[in-house]
């Protein structure tokens, strides 16, 4: 019985009855192209929720990355906190081990804290990025993370 309805079910597939969803299943529109892709390896994009302005004083965006997307190495003068909302990611301190992140993790980034965050080899990845401190948090970036590194 169980082997009729897979071949059930793949017949439906193939004939474009059922489609297997590819898209992200995360609480916020995955927006626009990164502005910032230069400083990433892989695709990205940005969904900037609250700009910083002189009521609210905060930065805070949801980035969705495709699998095996990353950042840079950079650091956030005035830190940074991380939101993990779906998916499946990895974050890494400098001179530290990989983390992998799950949906509700929430990392939260020292100050000048050299480190990278991105999708897992197979699994796109959301997070809320905040950026804390502002107006006088500024990010540095810094070399992209090599294929060893994130591997």
């Amino acid at each position: 019985m169980k082997k009729i309805i897979v071949i059930l079910i793949l017949i439906l597939i193939l004939e474009g009855n059922i489609t297997m969803s590819t898209e992200l299943r995360q609480p916020f529109a995955k927006g626009e192209p990164n502005p910032y892709n230069k400083f990433f390896t892989g695709t990205t994009n940005l969904n900037m929720l609250v700009n910083k302005d002189d009521i609210w004083n905060s930065s805070i965006g949801n980035v969705t990355f495709k699998k095996g997307s990353r950042t840079n190495w950079h650091k956030h003068s005035g830190g940074q906190i991380l939101l993990i909302t779906a998916g499946e990611g990895r974050y890494q301190e400098k001179n530290k081990d990989i983390q992998i992140l799950k949906e509700g993790d929430v990392i939260k980034i020292e100050p000048n804290i050299e480190h990278w965050h991105g999708a897992a080899p197979n699994r796109d990845f959301a997070h809320i990025s905040i950026e804390t401190n502002l107006p006088n948090n500024s990010t540095t970036w810094l070399d992209p993370v090599t294929d060893e590194e994130y591997h």
